[in-house]
């Protein structure tokens, strides 16, 4: 009986620290990454544009094949809602917010719980046939959740996401 309380007090304790710790984190959360692609700006937009794309290079999608998606309105035009739930991507859906046609799209995610987060591709022309893409996200994680960024950081999916997308978009014939 008494190792159970012991490993109870354990348990609270470290309850308690990880909980006075989420009240001095941040409540604000900013991940971004960039490559660069061999294809025209244009090229490149024309494909991230469309949110459906996503299950071609998107880590969560790729981890989850067996998800159910939904979608409402027209894929690459803003008010398009794309929905999904799935086992190990939780449910959860994403709205084009804002396209700068040939230059960026901007959407939010809502994962079911907080307030959504705000994602973003970015397009910029390297010169000549040279795209830098950046995928990035930003939002808020209300206390005590904000304590999952000492831990989680999409930066290293957004990573994997556009070497995916790099190598699927140089391995298109050119036009």
């Amino acid at each position: 009986m008494k190792i159970l309380k012991n490993i109870l007090i354990v348990i609270l304790v470290l309850i308690g620290i990880l909980l006075i710790t989420a009240a001095f984190l941040p409540k604000e959360f900013r991940s971004e990454r960039a490559i660069v692609i061999e294809r025209p700006q244009h090229e490149v937009f024309d494909y991230i544009k469309y949110v459906k794309n996503q299950d071609n290079f998107g880590v969560w999608q790729l981890m989850d094949p067996e998800m159910k998606t939904s979608e409402t309105g027209v894929d690459g035009t803003v008010g398009f809602k794309y929905s999904w739930e799935g086992n190990k991507t939780g449910k959860g859906s994403q709205t084009i917010t804002h396209i700068a046609e040939g230059e960026r799209i901007d959407t939010e995610l809502d994962f079911g719980f907080g307030e959504p987060a705000h994602a973003y591709f970015i397009t910029d022309s390297e010169g000549g046939d040279r795209t830098r893409v950046t995928w990035g996200m930003h939002g808020r994680s209300p206390y005590p959740w904000n304590i999952m960024g000492l831990f989680f950081d999409v930066g290293d999916d957004f990573e994997e996401g556009l070497e995916n997308l790099k190598e699927i978009m140089e391995a298109r014939p050119n036009p």
